[in-house]
């Protein structure tokens, strides 16, 4: 498989992104990103963008690609919903119809655990749900989107911000109560459902374990 990547800087990724270069099915990956990975490796590509909204729907170097995985997003915290619907919903939903036009198969979106498919509820919330709800209408062969709670880094990933340091050592206490995963299932997760599908589309926790062991 031939896999786009966006947020190959941030923490889930990263984790996702170390994922696919380990994994022997994928041929190629495009790192579609606002800076460097600081990654080397033969099957990685790096595509520098400012500004996911500038991308053209008829960009030649997005065609070519099996599945994309949108790993790109931002916290809500401290954000108006105004700011936070532009970068979470509008600059999704662009990139999302760009790939459309490229023949990409299937996109894989990162939302989050607790996320409204109602669109009730807290902002963040609801602008995630009403950004599954609209990735879901749109006409790829197969879209997934994947809410993960807890979340270990991938070993031997380095770009761990401070944020989840603390998370990282309660790790293995926080688990059984919450819920969790590594960035190694995660990742494994994505590819297997590119692969072969699932037969659901809100990918839940559990569902990442599950997929992960396919």
């Amino acid at each position: 498989m031939r896999i786009i990547i966006t947020g190959g800087t941030g923490f889930v990724g990263c984790g996702v992104l170390l994922e696919c270069l380990a994994d022997e099915r994928v041929t190629k990956v495009l790192s579609v990103s606002r800076r460097p990975t600081g990654i080397a490796h033969p099957k990685l590509e790096e595509y520098i963008v400012s500004d996911f909204m500038t991308i053209s729907a008829d960009d030649e170097r997005l065609k070519g690609y099996d599945a994309c995985f949108y790993c790109a997003g931002i916290s809500a915290v401290g954000m108006k919903e105004d700011e936070y619907t532009r970068i979470t919903f509008d600059t999704t939903m662009h990139f999302a119809r760009c790939l459309l036009a490229a023949s990409t198969n299937t996109f894989v979106y990162v939302s989050g655990a607790g996320t409204s498919s109602s669109e009730r509820g807290m902002m963040w919330a609801r602008v995630k749900g009403h950004t599954e709800n609209e990735l879901r209408r749109l006409p790829f062969k197969q879209s997934f989107m994947f809410r993960p709670s807890l979340m270990k880094a991938h070993v031997g990933q380095t770009n761990v911000p401070d944020s989840q340091k603390w998370l990282q050592r309660l790790y293995p206490v926080m688990k059984p109560l919450f819920g969790g995963n590594t960035l190694e299932q995660v990742g494994r997760a994505m590819i297997n459902a590119a692969s072969n599908g699932y037969e659901r589309s809100i990918v839940e926790v559990r569902d990442i374990t599950s997929l992960a062991k396919r």
